[in-house]
């Protein structure tokens, strides 16, 4: 006997609230759908369903077998969809949204590779630093960078990178090196307005956390802006070190206090819903983390 095709029949009848109802979803007849609930709690040794004239329950049993059948279910459909997913030709309008610098500086360089590979799909890419919905806006992916916590999205973690605090060797020379977070407060500070915890900057360190509220000389909703005024010696900045990796390389930003740790984040493609993932969302999702992970990113390797 099947025993997914024992599952199905009884879930379909949990669903549907009746042998008949269910018979007819499955285009079954009653009896054989009897049956496969019966031989399924014979070979269990467990009653499923409370059985009146009205109505139909589930036992206890019943409401542990049904959750757990239910997942399995939705697991193998989720795994057909896959396969399905990935024997179709990936084609059609892909819309993309990531956000501002970071899709400049190491996303822009990919698409032509992706469009070599998949010359059926054509791109719609987005930039913008703000949080959209994909569903709402019509996106069949986003690119995040975020701690991604309860989200009804799936994602797919592309790589990480650290926020790092830092200031050009010229404003150290001027205005002194900082030795302990709390020495920000009496620093200029350019200030990043999406910042989740905004002028109060957090960091981790020998004695454990430490929280800084600074007095930002300016505040800007753009990681480029802030770079470009700290490189122009205007002060001390916390950005991420995909943006400002190859500045620490090149020495034109010094790094603060590395041994006080701030926010870590995660590079992820985020996407709406494991079901029925068409060809060219795979595709590029693939083709994006087998980039990330071909080479450790230059701004994850040490400075």
């Amino acid at each position: 006997m099947d025993r997914f095709l024992e599952m199905q029949t009884f879930n379909a009848v949990v669903d549907a609230g009746s042998f008949v109802k269910a018979a007819e979803a499955l285009n079954m007849s009653k009896a054989a759908v009897s049956r496969y609930v019966v031989d399924m709690e014979t070979r269990l040794g467990v009653r499923l369903l409370h059985r009146t004239t009205r109505r139909l329950s589930l036992t206890d049993e019943g409401q542990v077998f049904y959750g757990r059948s239910k997942e399995l279910l939705a697991e193998l459909e989720e795994a057909e969809d896959e396969i399905t997913s990935r024997s179709d030709a990936a084609s059609g309008l892909l819309r993309i949204n990531a956000p501002f610098t970071f899709g400049i500086l190491h996303l822009a360089p990919l698409w032509g590779e992706f469009m070599a590979l998949h010359p059926k799909v054509s791109l719609d890419v987005t930039l913008a630093d703000r949080l959209v919905d994909l569903v709402e806006e019509g996106y069949d992916l986003a690119i995040r960078i975020a701690t991604l916590e309860n989200s009804s999205l799936v994602s797919r973690k592309l790589a990480s990178t650290r926020t790092v605090l830092c200031a050009s060797p010229q404003y150290l020379k001027l205005h002194g090196t900082p030795q302990h977070p709390n020495e920000l407060a009496n620093h200029a500070v350019i200030s990043y307005s999406y910042l989740s915890t905004g002028d109060e900057w957090r960091f981790t360190g020998p004695e454990g956390p430490v929280n800084v509220k600074t007095k930002p000389c300016m505040h800007t909703n753009s990681g480029d802006t802030c770079r470009a005024a700290a490189l122009a010696h205007q002060g001390v900045i916390l950005q991420p070190s995909f943006l400002v990796g190859q500045d620490l390389t090149e020495g034109s930003l010094i790094e603060l206090m590395p041994q006080y740790r701030s926010i870590e984040f995660g590079i992820y493609a985020v996407y709406p819903t494991r079901k029925h993932v068409s060809a060219k969302v795979r595709a590029m999702i693939d083709f994006l983390a087998k980039h990330f992970a071909a080479d450790t990113p230059s701004w994850q390797k040490k400075t």
